[in-house]
This record gives C-alpha cells, sequence and structure tokens, in this order.
C-alpha cells in the first residue's frame, strides 16, 4: 500500500469501508428487524436510523476535518467501520438494534464527507470526474456486500428462513472487512495533515461558520442538495423495502433480493465515471434533471412487477438514473465553495444528503403500513418530479463549469 499513489490508496481503503457496511446493511438488516418482530414502520425506522446519525455528525465531522487534519478525522472514522458490526453478535431485540445501528452510523459520517473533501483537494478541474470514479471505486464494496450477505443468510437459513447464527456469519464478515479497512489506513494515512496546521480554537470555530454560510448563502446549493437528498430518499427506500418486496411479495429468495440491489450498485459504478467526465465538460444541470427523471420512473414501476428479470431491469434504469444525479450533485456544490472549507461544505451537503436517505424508508414504511407498496411508491416517485422544475427554473449554471 506504501507504493500506491494517494488517490489509489484511498480508494482500497473505502472499498473495504463499503463492503463492510453494505454487507451489514441491506438484505440483512431489514430482514434481521423482520426476524425480530419489526413491522413496516419499525423496518423503515431502523433502517433509517443510521442515517439519522449523519444528519448530527456529518457537517461536524467535515468542519473537524479542517482544522484537526483530513487523516487523523478518517482514522476515527474508520475505528468505527472495524469495531461496530462485531457489537450486532449481542442483539436479541429491536431496540438493542436500533441503537447499534445508530452508533454504527457515525463510522459513514465521519468518513464519508472528510474523504471526498481529499479527493476535491487535488482534483483541480476534474473535480465531476474524480469524485465519481472515487465513489465508483470504493461502492464496488457495496456491490459486493450487498449479494454476499443475502447469500449467508440463504446458505445458513433454516427451514423457516435465516436463523440468528445466520445473521451472526453475516455481521461477523462485515466486521473482519471494517478491520481490514482500519489495518490498511493506518498504513496510508501517515505524515503530518496539512490542514492540521496553525489553527486556535477561535479559526476553529470561524472556519466552521464559514463553512456552513458557503452552503446556505447560496439558493443554487440549497436546491441542488436537495435535488439529490430527494433522489437519495428513493435509494433509502429502496434498502430498506426492495428486499422485503422481493421476498414477501414477489416471491423471491434473500439471494436473489441482494442481487436486485447489487443490480442497481453496479449500474452506478459502471455510468457515474462517464457522467462526471461529461458533467465537467458539458455542466451538471441536464445530467441532475435527467437523472430525477430516469429515477422517478422507474422507482415507480417497482411496485408493478414481481419477475425477477423485470425487477432486475427496473434495479438497472434507477442505478443510471442514480448515477447522473450523483455525478453532479456533489461537483456543483465543490465548484462554488472555497477550498478550504471543502471538508466543511461536504458535511453540510452530507448533511442535506442523508436527510433524504434517512426519511426515505421511515416515510416509506409509515406509507406502505397504509396504503400498500403500489400507492406508496407513486407518491414518492412524484415527490422527485415535482422537485425538477423547481431545480430548472431557480438553479442557473454557466455550460463551462468553474474550476
Amino acid at each position: 500500500m506504501k507504493h500506491l499513489n494517494p488517490f489509489t490508496a484511498l480508494c482500497t481503503v473505502g472499498f473495504f469501508a463499503k463492503f463492510s457496511y453494505a454487507l451489514a446493511r441491506s438484505p440483512v438488516l431489514p430482514l434481521f428487524a423482520l426476524y425480530l418482530g419489526a413491522g413496516p414502520e419499525a423496518i423503515g425506522f431502523a433502517v433509517g436510523i443510521s442515517t439519522v446519525t449523519g444528519i448530527f455528525f456529518k457537517m461536524p465531522a467535515g468542519a473537524l476535518s479542517d482544522v484537526i487534519g483530513r487523516k487523523r478525522t478518517m482514522l476515527i472514522g474508520l475505528v468505527v467501520f472495524a469495531v461496530m458490526p462485531f457489537a450486532y453478535l449481542f442483539i436479541d431485540n429491536y431496540q438493542t438494534l436500533v441503537l447499534i445501528r445508530f452508533l454504527h452510523g457515525l463510522a459513514t459520517a465521519i468518513y464519508g464527507p472528510v474523504s471526498m473533501a481529499v479527493v476535491a483537494d487535488v482534483a483541480g478541474a476534474r473535480k465531476g470526474e474524480l469524485l465519481s470514479w472515487f465513489s465508483s471505486i470504493t461502492i464496488i464494496g457495496n456491490l459486493l456486500g450487498a449479494p454476499l450477505g443475502g447469500l449467508i443468510l440463504n446458505n445458513a437459513a433454516g427451514s423457516g428462513g435465516p436463523t440468528l447464527a445466520a445473521f451472526q456469519s453475516a455481521y461477523m464478515v462485515s466486521g473482519f472487512a471494517g478491520t481490514m479497512a482500519l489495518i490498511l489506513a493506518a498504513g496510508v494515512l501517515k505524515g503530518d495533515d496539512q490542514q492540521a496546521e496553525h489553527h486556535s480554537l477561535r479559526e476553529a470555530f470561524a472556519r466552521f461558520v464559514s463553512g456552513i454560510k458557503e452552503v446556505v448563502s447560496d439558493k443554487r446549493v440549497i436546491i441542488t442538495s436537495n435535488m439529490e437528498g430527494l433522489q437519495n430518499m428513493t435509494v433509502g427506500a429502496l434498502e430498506a423495502f426492495l428486499p422485503i418486496y422481493a421476498v414477501t411479495v414477489a416471491g423471491l429468495n434473500a439471494f436473489q433480493a441482494g442481487l436486485l440491489w447489487g443490480i442497481q450498485v453496479l449500474a452506478t459504478i459502471i455510468a457515474k465515471p462517464i457522467m462526471g467526465k461529461i458533467s465537467d465538460r458539458y455542466g451538471r444541470k441536464p445530467l441532475i434533471t435527467g437523472g430525477m427523471i430516469l429515477c422517478a420512473l422507474s422507482f415507480a414501476a417497482i411496485p408493478l412487477l414481481h419477475d425477477f428479470y423485470l425487477l432486475s431491469l427496473a434495479a438497472l434504469f434507477f442505478g443510471l438514473g442514480e448515477a447522473l444525479v450523483t455525478s453532479s450533485s456533489a461537483a456543483l456544490i465543490i465548484d462554488i465553495c472555497q477550498e478550504k472549507h471543502f471538508g466543511a461544505a461536504m458535511g453540510t451537503f452530507g448533511t442535506i444528503f442523508d436527510i433524504g436517505h434517512a426519511a426515505g424508508p421511515i416515510l416509506a414504511g409509515l406509507l406502505i403500513a397504509q396504503m400498500g407498496y403500489q400507492y406508496s411508491f407513486w407518491i414518492m416517485a412524484a415527490m422527485l418530479l415535482v422537485a425538477i422544475p423547481v431545480f430548472t427554473a431557480n438553479v442557473r449554471i454557466d455550460k463551462k463549469v468553474p474550476t
């Protein structure tokens, strides 16, 4: 690892961290909540609660990285990746599951915005492309984690479905992957941080406030952040309820349920670097608009489908739509923000992003309990479509993206 360039090393660490987190999340988490006796609302809350952690901690974590340095802050997040999966081995009730999920959310809350700020520090005019490459490479772990989690449950399941031992096996593998990320990072993230030098407490507070102001003072940033927040709302809903829908309504097995999520992630991985390069050259706005439309239509189609291959096609198109939106939105935020506040800016953007992610499974759970999958998914898809004219009318960006 010591001979890898910083970008490649960061991607390698990110792969294991994402693999660990994905294996602990979907389809393992919603099925574990179901095993513990949770209903639709409770399942949605259990999936969404770790993202609520990000709402509270991403902005301070990003600001902290501007003060004490990216490397130190990243290592704190990676410790959480390594330790928390093993806590699931002691869970025997729904309430404890919710607590552990909230604490586990500290991993991505700390690591996520800081790692993006590191990429932004070195990206120059290639922000959209390098941020997209970084995201695509690291979420390969997400691609592998979800199906592997389903496969572990399927292979260890008893005659009545996944057993407690099956869930514990999945979380053990998650813990080992998180530990690997920490070990690799300990060898890579060495040396002094430029960002950590010459900052008093007063200066640190000033940088924190300045980073927040950069985001909230420009309506383009707020509206663009909310576009990704809404898109991420549907991502969170699918994470929570696509496995449940696939198993309980469509009649698929746990492995197929995990594979559906993997298909969506694979589509995002492949398309994102291409879309990021296009956004660097031609602008962000058309990609965000098109992605929102594609996500809305594919999301609305899911409750109409029961065949594995048709559901896979819907997941594929949803992943393409996600790639269009996410390849451009974060890059646009960074274009507007000053370089010295990248950490705070990405933390604030991540907070809005996580509000959507957390709201998705919670809102979907409440709606599904009242009106079933079809109308619930259609209502959420309509929210994406309604946001598009607000975005197109209020966000003006030059064709030549600023560097």
